[in-house]
């Protein structure tokens, strides 16, 4: 039999005004659950973050299937396994939900590069999970999965890929953080720029991914570390984590270029202005996800004459099974404060003022506690 859960339901997205608080696009609704089937847990979301990927569904910027159930950081336990005798989870686990699993079968997973598993980023464009159709339902009628998680619910039924088992001291406001925020900004720190000890190090941008980054390249051991963000509050933030300098984007133009430069805003503007911080020889990396229309404009000789290199980094090309346990035990050591992101726990009616706030740019994460199905 199904099981009824609650779940914030967006319905429609690019068409809805601010505020989000007056507007709702993201409605509480009960949905149906489906049993797990194999491969599969049924989980129950203890806390969830709030990421401007979720923001960018319900703005248009990301097309996605329609309705969905929004939400992909969390962190969850385990109620049921959908493999009888699974050797990896089992009810009470605690786990930490990602959004991105990966299959194991295609060309970038055999090559460990499951982070471009193009099997799973199918699944999620459709809103299914990577097995294949959904588990959520409302009167009869599909609800989409948002990027094979749906964690702004009081449960999810999730693919056993997933999801990375934790240990269960972590609170649960904190565990979520390193689905997707931690992950994405400090692997593109350690992962895909491979910052070496003594490097220099710019940020674009200081949300929760940004912010991340900014702990992950100060963790690395780099030599001098500097953000640039609209926010006075963020920046002073920055600063108290061990930033050497921080400027506001009408400021950036007299700091020193960088080794290299994390872009984590998604805008093809501030990527632009990103390379042009770049040392030569420097690295840019991307992490942002702008509007699918935007286009970047940059001198195409400098990526030979001056040896810049432009990387796009998706997941923080993170092994999660990998990553998530090295995060946390550098968060364990007090090297990544992952804490401090955290702006504000709200239970899940509060969603769409969350949804303004992030818009906003007044939060770096916020985390909502779904509770209990009503």
């Amino acid at each position: 039999m199904p099981r009824r859960i609650t779940a914030a339901v967006l319905r429609q997205s690019g068409d809805q005004p601010r505020p989000y608080a007056a507007s709702a696009p993201l409605e509480l609704a009960a949905l149906d659950l489906a049993e797990p089937g194999p491969g599969e847990l049924l989980v129950r979301i203890d806390a969830a973050g709030i990421c401007h990927s979720d923001l960018s569904v319900i703005n248009g910027d990301r097309p996605r299937p329609m309705p969905m159930a929004l939400g992909h950081e969390a962190a969850a336990t385990v109620i049921a396994t959908g493999t009888p005798g699974d050797p990896d989870f089992a009810p009470g686990d605690s786990v930490v939900l990602i959004f991105l699993p990966s299959c194991g079968d295609c060309a970038e997973c055999r090559d460990g590069r499951g982070y471009l598993c193009g099997v799973a980023a199918s699944a999620n464009g459709r809103g299914e999970l990577i097995g294949g159709g959904c588990r959520l339902s409302e009167g009869g009628g599909e609800v989409h999965h948002h990027l094979g998680v749906s964690a702004f619910a009081s449960h999810a039924v999730v693919d056993r890929r997933s999801a990375v088992k934790v240990d269960s001291d972590i609170p649960p406001e904190i565990a979520a953080l390193f689905g997707c925020a931690v992950l994405t900004g400090v692997g593109a720190v350690m992962n895909t720029a491979s910052l070496r000890k003594g490097e220099s190090v710019l940020v674009y941008g200081l949300g929760g991914v940004g912010m991340a980054a900014l702990m992950g390249a100060i963790a690395a051991g780099a030599s001098w570390v500097c953000a640039i963000d609209p926010s006075p509050e963020k920046r002073a933030l920055a600063l108290d984590l061990g930033a050497d300098e921080v400027a506001a984007p009408e400021d950036a133009d007299g700091l020193e270029p960088a080794d290299v430069v994390i872009e984590s805003v998604g805008k093809a503007s501030v990527l632009a202005a990103a390379y042009a911080k770049a040392k030569r020889g420097g690295r840019v990396i991307t992490v942002g996800l702008p509007n699918p229309a935007e286009m970047l404009t940059i001198p195409a000789i400098s990526l030979v004459a001056e040896g810049k290199a432009l990387i796009g980094s998706y997941m923080g090309s993170s092994i999660p099974a990998r990553d998530i346990p090295r995060y946390i035990a550098l968060w364990r050591e007090g090297r990544l404060p992952v804490e401090r992101l955290l702006t504000s726990v709200s239970p899940l009616s509060d969603i769409n003022l969350c949804m303004d706030r992030l818009a906003d740019g007044s939060a770096i994460r916020q985390v909502v506690i779904p509770g209990e199905p009503t």
